[in-house]
């Protein structure tokens, strides 16, 4: 009812009453009444002061969001939907809280738009994290989230709770402005025990780092190795050469790969676990795989998204050991193209555990690691084919933004020691180049077959977006080829080329990259811009990402199992959505999780060079500030009262500039600085300029 709902209210720029809503959809009055409650409590659409009703989208002073609160307390509505963020003054936030979803009115004042909350849709922030802190005896709890700018009491909690406490608190009901009452239900440790700072962030996103007694008693009944009643229906390919490839320390091995190579074409074979065998639907393992939606990598840490009975058990394709897999054979000529494929349950036994370290030795340096002899003529035949495909995407589309990223380097205490830029060598972009044309063939075939899907898409850019980004290259004075760039990858790629000559080019393919729309999951298959793909999903990743998972499902019930009829189309269209949504939030949980933790771990590195000097590059610019990134990838903010005479933020120029003229803090601008700050609580680095301009 809800989707007529919306169907009928989809072509009406006006507010329609309740009988004209009624006069099409053909409901009990009362009925209707509450599907139109949760529409507008949901923020999809809006209530007027008349009892009629419209979609927030056709509102031009309405807008939905998040609320971003700052530290000096007011806010602003942020949304993907939206070009701009809305300001919003601390006496319109109206109780909202930091990570609140609003409704906020826009309204005029000085000439600039201005928002106002009308009420809070829902309260994403319900559990917090903080430290326990006793006050005349009793405990108080200082919150970790320092935007959070309320008070909590404290209605029960436990008897052996201590200063220093790190806790989860639940709001149960407000009591006042920005006042809550709230129950402590977890104790997650001390301050002073190794790893808490993680396992805190962990908790903040809602990131569970235990699995239940009922859930470990299913899995103690699985088994760990393969059984005789397990292969049937299967291809056995345990006597064909197939090995991993993966880090040094991964021990959830969920992919495999093996190559045969004719006069006109290779065939390439990526085999991946079978993890929806052993994660059945109905059972509590399968719920608990849904709720967490992914692994999340920490630091050095992996919190599973599987027991590690499963995802380094009978679920990694560990070696010389049958497993259950799903296998993509495909026919590949020598232009890249996919001509023939077959797609089907397997065992497979992986004859090697390869590392990327071993076999960027033998792509790179031609340098054969002890115990890899055998593997390289296939490990060479695997180059050429990668590069036959890279080729490809590239003539397809692909957008290779050459952004490094910082990986975490800590000791056997947790502190970090180091902080280095990860490698995408020959290796890691062969499995890339596998695991793509694997995940682009199963969802041509589903595409094909026009059965219910769960898609990884990508979405066009809004041209508005490129026209900004062409406008920064003007501001910064980069000369390249703008005439006919729009909207589209090729246009991406040929901006990314002529880029890369520039001393700029990681800061400007950064904020190109931020130009563009999420990736997400979806049933509604739009293509993977970014892959220059029409169709595409995740099928190489079940152990780590539960769409894999369901994406394998899917295959048994369609392929396998040949169990396609109506009652399946409709249950499988009803319930993708929901998987789909829900992993896309999961997803995004797990990547702001990952970025805190390393901007922790980073400000824990610098609190140890506080007074030392490096050289810079200027990243972004704002109204009381300037972030300057160092070769290390470490960043830092220089703040506006450290410089040294009157300084203003001219958005035109992307720049602070001094009252002389004289001298202008500009982005892509190289820069000396100093370590003045760091702090791992607030996840800060301050840096001072040390050219003389400097307080």
């Amino acid at each position: 009812m809800k989707d007529r709902i919306l169907e009928y209210l989809e072509d009406k720029d006006k507010a329609q009453s309740l009988k004209d809503i009624n006069d099409f959809v053909k409901m009990d009055q009362e009925k209707l009444k509450i599907e139109l409650d949760n529409l507008v409590s949901e923020g999809i659409i809006h209530e007027t002061k008349k009892c009629k009703y419209i979609l927030i989208k056709y509102c031009k002073s309405l807008r939905v969001g998040k609320i971003d609160i700052a530290k000096n307390g007011y806010g602003f509505l942020v949304s993907d939907d939206y070009d701009e963020d809305i300001f919003i003054n601390r006496d319109n936030l109206n109780n909202a809280i930091e990570g609140d979803i609003a409704l906020v009115d826009l309204f005029s004042r000085n000439g600039k738009t201005e928002g106002k909350v009308l009420k809070v849709l829902k309260r994403t922030n319900n559990r917090l994290i903080g430290e326990i802190l006793y006050v005349n005896n009793k405990p108080t709890i200082i919150l970790d989230d320092k935007k959070l700018d309320i008070e909590i009491e404290l209605e029960n909690y436990f008897n052996n709770l201590v200063d220093g406490h790190k806790v989860i608190v639940e709001l149960k009901e407000q009591i006042g402005p920005k006042k809550f009452i709230g129950v402590v239900t977890k104790i997650i440790g001390h301050k002073n025990d190794p790893d808490i700072d993680i396992l805190t962030i962990a908790y903040k996103h809602n990131i569970e780092l235990e699995f239940s007694d009922e859930v470990m008693a299913e899995v103690a009944k699985l088994p760990s190795e393969v059984l005789a009643s397990d292969k049937v229906g299967r291809v056995d390919l345990t006597k064909e050469e197939i090995f991993t490839i993966d880090g040094d320390d991964t021990k959830d091995i969920d992919d495999a790969i093996s190559i045969k190579e004719y006069p006109d074409h290779f065939e390439l074979g990526v085999h991946i676990a079978d993890v929806s065998y052993y994660v059945r639907r109905g059972t509590k393992l399968y719920d608990a795989a849904y709720e967490r939606g992914t692994s999340s990598y920490l630091a050095d840490r992996v919190l599973p998204m599987l027991p590690h009975e499963l995802s380094n058990g009978i679920c990694s394709l560990n070696p010389g050991v049958e497993r259950l897999a799903i296998s993509v054979l495909m026919n590949i000529d020598l232009n890249g193209k996919i001509n023939e494929y077959d797609i089907f349950p397997s065992i497979i036994k992986s004859r090697k555990q390869m590392t990327y370290k071993c076999v960027n030795k033998i792509l790179e340096e031609n340098i054969t690691p002890e115990g890899y002899e055998e593997f390289k003529e296939s490990l060479l035949k695997m180059q050429k084919l990668a590069k036959i495909l890279r080729n490809r995407m590239i003539r397809n589309g692909y957008i290779e933004f050459e952004i490094p990223e910082a990986k975490i380097i800590q000791d056997e205490n947790g502190k970090c020691i180091d902080i280095v830029k990860r490698e995408q060598r020959e290796g890691e972009s062969l499995i890339e180049c596998f695991m793509i044309a694997a995940n682009e063939t199963v969802a041509t075939h589903i595409t094909n077959m026009d059965l219910p899907f769960i898609y990884r898409i990508h979405g066009i850019p809004k041209s508005e977006k490129i026209d900004d980004f062409i406008n920064l290259l003007k501001i910064l004075h980069i000369n390249v080829d703008t005439k006919g760039i729009n909207a589209s990858s090729k246009s991406m790629q040929k901006l990314l080329e002529e880029l890369k000559d520039y001393p700029e080019n990681t800061i400007l393919s950064t904020l190109l990259l931020r130009s563009m729309q999420k990736a997400i999951y979806s049933p509604n298959n739009i293509g993977h811009f970014g892959l220059g793909l029409k169709n595409y999903t995740h099928f190489t990743s079940p152990i780590r990402r539960f769409p894999d998972t369901t994406v394998h499902e899917l295959l048994r019930t369609y392929l396998f199992d040949k169990n396609i009829n109506n009652n399946t189309i409709k249950y499988f269209s009803s319930i993708l959505p929901a998987i789909a949504e829900h992993s896309s939030e999961r997803e995004q949980a797990s990547v702001d999780a990952e970025r805190e933790v390393a901007d922790m771990k980073i400000a824990e590195y610098m609190e140890r060079h506080i007074g030392e000097e490096y050289e810079g590059m200027i990243t972004s610019v704002t109204n009381f500030g300037f972030f300057v990134e160092l070769p290390n990838l470490v960043e830092g903010l220089v703040h506006i009262s450290s410089l040294n005479g009157n300084y203003s933020y001219v958005p035109d120029l992307l720049a602070l500039v001094g009252e002389d003229k004289k001298i202008k803090y500009q982005i892509g601008s190289k820069v000396k600085v100093k370590v003045v700050n760091a702090n791992k609580e607030e996840k800060t680095v301050d840096f001072e300029v040390v050219d003389g301009n400097s307080k």
